[in-house]
């Protein structure tokens, strides 16, 4: 059944656990995220990335989880991460995204108030909830880098409460993504969320807030997190990381190179399941459903 992130984010707010989103680039990453949500009883809320939805990949994708949605009683959202223009995101909408994501947050505060606030007059006429970014999440190592691209110190890009409430006055965006020391990717370091920075967000905003960069982030940092206001929490790498790890192994010991995708993916699902278990029982929303 497929639902709006508003409707997901209202029930987190209001039971205060979180929601975990996984960027979902195949179908045997979407299984493994709707066959794990549908035995923990938890929301299912998938996101489509980048490189993912190029040509064809919008409408497929798309298609896909909304025909897959009939086939599971968890509630299922559909969701564009990280979206830089209203074009794409009018796709996203045609193609049945029932939210998405304007990320202005490299721009100037007026800017990206200004855009965010012409996604938000098309999403919501659309009838789709809008995730905004305020402060900037840099990349730690993403895709096929090796190495970590963050060159700014974090504390310059955090967000700013001083400016949460103008934004939200300007865009009336339905959910906020804040930085407050995570980062996209794989981690060199360990990361150490600035949860005096959240408190003061939380004290001035009342809209769900997002982490983006959840992989890797400490269990005990990301509870606290949860506790402190946080409502969705973006978690890619590491769901791709246990793919690939069971992948690796399972090729490195077939000896039929005609072996049946079935047999193939036979680690690197349960490798999946298993990061997104832990997840969804991490961020209390196993049971919600």
């Amino acid at each position: 059944m497929l639902v709006t992130m508003k409707e997901m984010l209202a029930d987190a707010q209001k039971r205060h656990y979180a929601l975990p989103a996984f960027d979902v680039s195949n179908y045997e990453m979407m299984r493994a995220v709707l066959d794990t949500c549908e035995e923990e009883h938890s929301p299912a809320l998938l996101m489509g990335l980048g490189v993912d939805l190029e040509g064809k990949g919008m409408n497929l994708i798309a298609s896909m989880i909304a025909e897959a949605s009939k086939f599971y009683s968890v509630p299922i959202c559909l969701h564009l991460d990280h979206a830089t223009d209203l074009a794409l995101i009018k796709q996203a909408a045609a193609a049945g995204f029932s939210s998405v994501m304007y990320d202005g947050s490299v721009l100037p505060f007026e800017q990206n108030a200004h855009n965010t606030a012409e996604v938000v007059r098309f999403a919501h006429g659309a009838g789709l909830t809008v995730e905004a970014e305020l402060g900037h999440v840099g990349n730690a190592m993403v895709g096929n880098e090796t190495d970590t691209k963050i060159n700014e110190d974090p504390e310059d890009t955090l967000t700013d409460p001083a400016d949460v409430v103008r934004f939200i006055d300007q865009t009336d965006v339905d959910a906020l993504a804040i930085a407050i020391g995570t980062a996209h990717g794989v981690y060199k370091k360990t990361p150490t969320l600035r949860i005096d920075r959240l408190d003061e967000i939380t004290a001035v905003c009342g809209r769900p807030l997002v982490l983006h960069g959840g992989s890797g982030t400490p269990d005990d940092q990301i509870k606290t997190a949860i506790d402190h206001g946080i409502t969705k929490i973006n978690i890619y790498s590491d769901v791709v990381a246990a793919m690939n790890n069971g992948l690796k192994s399972k090729l490195a010991n077939i000896g039929n190179p005609a072996t049946w995708p079935v047999f193939v993916f036979e680690e690197a699902r349960a490798n999946m399941k298993e990061v997104i278990r832990c997840k969804l029982r991490t961020f209390g929303s196993s049971n919600k459903a």
